[in-house]
């Protein structure tokens, strides 16, 4: 039997295709994790600092770009990985989405205080147990939320497959 091989941009042009995004995972003091409330989205109305890439962006510089523009907080290295994140398109999403959570580590009462949102993007800031952010998401956020708070306590990055846009 006979392999034809496509050129690299044919053989390309049939694959799936992928939004890369980063984001950075804070905790308070207490161990409560900080998200904000996007101005954008009731389908995923609580957020980590993130967002997708830009062209010849990698992950880790994507998240601490826009932990940088949506908080004023800037992010050091070394990255830290706490999960990977995969979703398959839907009807409102056309593409799947492949994304990487960092570890911001704790977050001082002050600089949770100094946070400044993109008003754009954002309007408040919280910190609440995992139990209490359950009735404030979608189920599939909150289970995203549970597995970087386990990886985040273990030690062990999380791989959560399952946050697609028809869940």
């Amino acid at each position: 039997m006979s392999k034809e091989w496509l050129p690299p941009e044919e053989f390309a042009a049939g694959l799936p295709k992928a939004v890369v995004f980063g984001a950075v995972f804070f905790t308070d003091e207490d161990d409560r994790p900080v998200q904000l409330r996007a101005t954008y989205s009731d389908a995923h109305p609580w957020q980590w600092p993130g967002g997708i890439a830009e062209p010849g962006e990698r992950p880790w510089e994507t998240a601490v770009r826009e932990c940088r523009e949506e908080t004023g907080i800037e992010v050091a290295g070394p990255p830290r990985l706490l999960a990977t994140v995969f979703g398959l398109p839907g009807e409102d999403w056309p593409l799947a989405t492949a994304g990487w959570v960092f570890d911001g580590g704790r977050l001082s009462a002050a600089r949770l205080a100094a946070i400044v949102l993109d008003p754009d993007e954002h309007d408040h800031v919280r910190a609440l147990t995992v139990p209490q952010w359950r009735a404030l998401m979608p189920p599939h956020d909150h289970a995203r939320l549970e597995a970087v708070m386990t990886a985040r306590h273990s030690g062990h990055p999380a791989y959560f497959d399952t946050w697609d846009w028809e869940a």
